[in-house]
């Protein structure tokens, strides 16, 4: 498959002599976008960072955004690399041009009532996806397009684009990338797994340790599981667009090596209002899958189309349509190899007939049309893609199980599915949305069911079970498999600045990478990493109270009057229970946290007995308190915020990255979270 590509890409550079550039060129009209981004497109600066790097192969989308002169339109376009034409226009014995399928001038057909596309391949109006532009740009602004470059020659290459208008005048710009070759003298890596807690920082992973580890004397007396993995280095975690990402392309950043704009999933940005049709990037699940046929597996306590989940197979600018996303997930399987996909977000697999979530249907589904995908030719044709389809009566747990996935609904259905040996595929889906976080679920399993049965899910398996049930699906590949396993509450609860929940999740976390280590130890080729998309809320570990537990519970106004800073924080001492989890988190000298990123809170240090109310659940608990400023308002203390809203936010601190196993040798110092990929994907080509 890699060697057609590599084929092609020949024939494309043996063309220069027929299809020469020409030397008339002129700057006449603008070039207002071209992708892959590049420093020397931007800022004309030859020497800045090469923004855009991919591996030999690697699979992406060119394209520019082109304003024409006024009254002008454009007729022809074409890309090179390096002086040769990339995927070359043909002319026929009539002198008619015609395209290769994967190109596309994308252009408001202004005749067309409902300003759908005119596509070169063609020249017929297509449709609207893609041809609907952004506000602010001219009325003759086209978006252009090819569809799935790809190159094996390895350093930086200059991109050309070049328009023709209807005058015969010509417009060009430049633009660079580089091409990486995988790195040498690693041992070859069959399975990659990456632990994404999400929201995770430094202060996380102290709070977790002391509280289900505990301190004597000044030492750890012993380290979580994440803390025996030999190799570290410390990532710096900026997205496309902003120091401050957001989990889109925090997660997506490590799994195609490029940067994202926030929100996006696997795409750069462009000019086009829809959300499906951006350029695209080729992940690592969909590299290995088509190069070395390996599996694809994304296990979270999050919606399974929740941002972290989504970036490790998902294509599109907008991390909130749930609808395409899940959907795209099994219509691009033979892309990716999903082979299990488990975590929350039942509400988009159930059919909706009536196409609305108001009235809520009495199912939960929050499937809509508003949120889904077809695609154009052009992406089709150039990626080998489903096209999709708005639909929304969609029954998509029916279709995964006619594609021979076997489906759990909860922890029970889970057990059943490896009663009678390990299934080939695994679909799991055990809450309407976000799964219930660690400590309500270990609450209902020593006999405290009240959060669990109020959200209407009781029987939701722990992170470490889940990750044990993928492993065995995924082992099942010969090839080896990449598999993503997120502890998403981390962030979820540090947002809402609900400390007891955070530190419990960072815990449950954990307890699951024990699960991937033990897997590692008995498949020894196989590399594991631990690492965050980001920091989420400014945690820091203030000290512990000078207060017994039970002065704290009768004082939830007290303030700043127990917190012990220093000597006097001394030793807090949680007692776990046989389940491996605390027995309480509320405990004489309890840790205390406080945030640096924060919004308004009441704070009490007390555990709340309802999580906050999570707005993505389509049946929310009455119970559950509506957010962080109206939370144990009256009670506790208030703590003026930092910043705007009713949560804390992520922050751009740089976060710690540990690994394990084979080739873990390669993660030390400073590295960007795009460093990543590439040291993924040399793991897995091994020496």
């Amino acid at each position: 498959m890699r060697t057609d590509r590599l084929i092609r890409n020949a024939l494309s550079h043996a063309l220069l002599a027929a299809l020469a550039l020409a030397s008339n060129d002129v700057l006449a009209a603008k070039i207002s976008r071209l992708t892959p981004p590049s420093e020397l497109f931007a800022s004309n600066n030859a020497n800045g960072p090469v923004i855009s790097r991919f591996l030999q192969g690697q699979r992406f989308d060119l394209q520019a955004t082109v304003q024409p002169d006024a009254g002008l339109t454009i007729t022809d376009f074409y890309f090179s690399v390096d002086g040769s034409t990339t995927n070359p226009p043909t002319i026929d014995a009539n002198y008619k041009l015609s395209y290769p399928l994967g190109n596309r001038i994308g252009r408001v057909d202004e005749s067309a009532s409902d300003a759908s596309c005119i596509d070169s391949t063609s020249g017929k109006t297509t449709g609207k996806s893609g041809c609907k532009l952004v506000a602010g740009l001219p009325g003759n602004t086209v978006v252009v397009s090819q569809r799935a470059y790809a190159s094996y020659q390895a350093g930086v290459h200059t991109l050309k684009v070049v328009a023709t208008q209807s005058d015969g005048s010509r417009i060009s710009a430049e633009g660079n990338f580089e091409i990486v070759a995988p790195a040498d003298g690693y041992a070859k890596a069959k399975n990659i797994i990456v632990f994404l807690g999400d929201g995770m920082g430094a202060t996380h992973r102290t709070a977790a340790r002391i509280m289900a580890k505990g301190y004597a004397q000044g030492k750890a007396k012993a380290p979580l599981a994440m803390d025996t993995f030999p190799y570290t280095s410390m990532v710096m975690t900026s997205s496309l667009n902003s120091i401050v990402t957001d989990s889109a392309p925090g997660m997506q950043n490590y799994v195609t090596g490029n940067k994202a704009e926030n929100n996006q999933e696997g795409v750069f940005p462009d000019d086009t209002l829809d959300a499906f049709d951006n350029p695209r990037v080729e992940y690592l699940s969909e590299y290995l899958h088509n190069l070395q046929g390996k599996s694809l597996g994304v296990v979270t306590t999050a919606d399974v189309f929740d941002a972290t989940p989504a970036s490790m197979a998902i294509h599109t600018s907008a991390r909130g349509n749930g609808t395409g996303i899940v959907d795209q997930f099994l219509d691009d399987r033979a892309q990716t190899g999903l082979a299990v996909l488990m975590g929350g977000g039942r509400k988009w697999f159930l059919p909706n007939a009536s196409n609305s979530v108001s009235p809520q249907p009495v199912n939960g589904s929050q499937r809509r049309k508003a949120n889904d995908y077809v695609l154009s030719d052009d992406i089709v044709n150039g990626w080998g893609v489903a096209r999709g389809k708005l639909d929304p009566e969609r029954d998509l747990i029916a279709d995964f199980q006619g594609a021979g996935y076997a489906y759990a609904p909860d922890n029970a259905g889970l057990n059943e599915a490896f009663k009678h040996g390990t299934p080939n595929k695994l679909l799991g889906l055990f809450a309407y949305s976000n799964m219930n976080v660690s400590y309500d679920k270990i609450a209902a399993r020593r006999g405290d069911s009240t959060v669990v049965d109020a959200f209407g899910f009781p029987d939701q398996p722990l992170l470490e079970e889940m990750t044990d049930k993928a492993l065995q699906v995924l082992a099942k590949n010969s090839n080896g498999f990449v598999a993503m396993i997120e502890g998403a509450s981390i962030d979820k609860q540090a947002h809402l600045m609900d400390t007891d929940r955070w530190i419990h999740d960072v815990i449950e976390f954990d307890r699951a990478i024990a699960v991937a280590k033990k897997f590692a130890q008995n498949n020894p080729d196989t590399l594991v990493i631990v690492t965050a998309d980001h920091e989420c809320s400014g945690a820091a570990i203030l000290g512990a109270a000078t207060a017994s537990a039970a002065d704290l519970a009768a004082t939830p106004n007290s303030g700043t009057r127990y917190v012990g800073t220093y000597e006097a924080a001394k030793f807090p001492k949680y007692v776990i229970a046989a389940d491996g989890y605390p027995q309480s988190t509320l405990v004489d000298n309890k840790m205390l946290i406080g945030y640096g990123a924060n919004a308004d809170r009441y704070e009490t240090w007390l555990p709340n007995l309802f999580p906050t109310k999570d707005t993505q659940q389509p049946f929310p608990p009455a119970q559950s308190p509506s957010d962080p400023s109206s939370r144990n308002k009256d009670v506790g203390y208030f703590v003026a915020g930092q910043v705007p809203g009713d949560q804390a936010v992520h922050t751009a601190t740089d976060i710690p990255l540990s690994a394990y196993g084979a080739s873990a040798a390669q993660f030390h110092g400073v590295i960007d979270n795009t460093d990543v990929f590439f040291k993924l994907a040399s793991a897995a080509m091994g020496q």
